[in-house]
């Protein structure tokens, strides 16, 4: 009865604040809590007419279906896999290195623009940004192969239909699109760093480098730390809609990944049960990435997500 009381009184004390959480509690509970009852479905061989508590049940059949029958499984794991490498070696260092940057602007009207022009490609639609790479990355009228031609010499390369080009296309306009949004959190953890920690930096003789280094980098550690472990619970999907929209039969080889072939399997074939499992497959990859990678966080550091 006391604890009872106790949370009614922290209920009641802090209520405004209950209040704002609630649409996000919400939102969790309804579309992401509710619908994890369907991966019954992964152990099925799931019948629309029948429903979830009317199917068959299968075990692992459609586990062993995809690692050992589907003859692409290990092509599309190592496709996901070298993307999300790629994307954890350039696209999560770059907020980091743009965020120091704009820190040390000091004129405040460059600063403001600066990062006004950073953040405008995170508001653009997926679709948008697709149709501005088919667009510019033609090898007709494209603007990147007009600039190689003319400056360069160098002969129009189709950068949508080479397989070897398809992941540097695929990084380079994820680190075009994020990298000015990705910065905000980053410019928070500096914001909160003690400014007496300059000053005194100052006094002792260290310079703009050192300051960066030795005060604004190490005080961004923490905010690192935690956006790296999240990032791993995604280390098995890629921008699904991105490589929907720009891939095609000519870059197959090493734009199919994970998702698409889900999206096949489960959409286009009506599949149900098949592409859950290789879904579900997918995160648990993620949730075990996360936990080990949180563990091991917090044996070597005080932060972590829990």
């Amino acid at each position: 009865m006391a604890q009872l009381s106790r949370i009614g009184y922290v209920l009641k004390k802090h209520k405004a604040l209950y209040l704002l959480m609630l649409p996000g509690i919400l939102y969790y509970l309804i579309f992401k809590y509710a619908p994890m009852y369907g991966i019954i479905i992964a152990f099925q061989d799931y019948s629309i007419g029948r429903g979830i508590f009317g199917s068959k049940f299968v075990g692992l059949k459609h586990f062993i279906e995809f690692f050992y029958v589907t003859p692409d499984a290990w092509k599309l794991i190592r496709n996901t896999i070298m993307l999300n490498v790629y994307d954890l070696l350039f696209h999560f260092p770059a907020p980091i290195i743009l965020a120091i940057l704009f820190h040390e602007l000091k004129g405040k009207w460059f600063k403001r623009f600066v990062q006004n022009i950073s953040y405008l490609p995170h508001f653009l639609s997926t679709v948008v940004i697709a149709g501005i790479l088919v667009t510019f990355l033609s090898p007709t009228t494209g603007v990147v192969n007009h600039f190689l031609v003319k400056v360069f010499g160098i002969e129009p390369i189709m950068f949508l239909g080479i397989p070897e080009w398809f992941r540097t296309v695929y990084v380079g306009s994820e680190i075009w699109q994020k990298v000015g949004w990705g910065t905000i959190l980053y410019l928070a953890a500096i914001a909160g760093i003690d400014p007496t920690l300059y000053e005194a930096a100052k006094m002792d003789g260290a310079n703009r480098w050192q300051q960066m280094r030795h005060i604004t980098f190490i005080g961004m550690v923490p905010v690192m730390i935690i956006l790296f472990v999240l990032t791993l619970g995604n280390f098995m999907e890629a921008s699904f809609e991105k490589i929907l929209l720009i891939y095609n039969t000519m870059n197959y080889e090493t734009s199919d990944v994970i998702n698409t072939f889900v999206y096949r399997r489960g959409i286009l074939d009506a599949d149900f049960s098949f592409a859950t499992a290789v879904g579900l497959f997918q995160s648990a990859i993620g949730f075990i990435l996360v936990v080990a990678a949180n563990r091991i966080v917090r044996k070597h550091s005080e932060t972590s997500l829990w």
